[in-house]
């Protein structure tokens, strides 16, 4: 059995199925240290700005990959639950694949050629998953909201210190309830921030926010 998963023709899928485990451990050391892995990445991802009281998602990005993160129901389930489906599923199906061809036939498919139906069996069965888990998780932890609602908004900063051009974690709650952690730098050259210090979110630039203290004179300029 460890020859045939450790088999060169099986090396995407044990890799696949590797890389699921270490992500669950990282969320679950995230989980305990206050860093959300999960939250992180869906703030990495292209902005999707979803209303719940509608009947669909709303996408602010109208490009292809905007159309794939919503086909694959990004924002009403988590990006990294979707990624973990993905390696999970991938790995497991090109392994049995392998398994029936090396059952069947007394040999194993090159592993491109086996990654390639693998990958054909596995989005589809990566959709119905999704599509399940968007029915199955409820609304406020997979609710997801635009980058620019969060401006306004306080944020306690989590780990290390943040100064101009080098930014830390922090962590702002969003009109859902739900935790989003982010990356932040002060908006003025001469602020820094502690671990623990509180923050008003004034700006974006992507992925990177910037914030001052809540009591800053600039900020009744902005």
């Amino acid at each position: 059995m460890i020859e045939f998963i450790l088999a060169p023709q099986n090396f995407p899928f044990t890799i696949a199925l590797t890389v699921m485990l270490i992500i669950a451990f990282l969320e679950g050391v995230g989980a305990m240290l206050g860093a959300g892995l999960s939250s992180m990445m869906d703030q990495m991802l292209p902005e999707v700005d979803i209303d719940f009281d509608i009947e669909g998602p709303d996408l602010d990005m109208p490009s292809t990959l905007g159309k794939v993160l919503s086909w694959l129901r990004i924002g009403k389930v988590p990006a990294l639950a979707v990624l973990v489906l993905f390696l999970l599923i991938f790995g497991v199906s090109g392994l049995l694949i392998q398994d029936l061809c090396s059952t069947s036939f007394g040999f194993l498919l090159p592993a491109s050629l086996a990654s390639v139906v693998a990958l054909c069996v596995s989005i589809p069965m990566i959709k119905l998953s999704a599509n399940t888990l968007s029915k199955v998780l409820p609304k406020d932890e997979t609710s997801a909201v635009s980058r620019d609602s969060l401006i306004g908004r306080t944020a306690t900063v989590t780990l290390g210190t943040a100064k101009k051009g080098y930014p830390t974690q922090a962590k702002v709650k969003d009109r859902f309830g739900k935790y989003h952690y982010i990356m932040l730098e002060p908006d003025d050259p001469e602020m820094t921030f502690q671990r623990g210090e509180v923050v008003l979110l004034v700006k974006h630039d992507g992925v990177r926010f910037y914030g001052i203290h809540p009591n800053n004179e600039s900020f009744t300029k902005i």
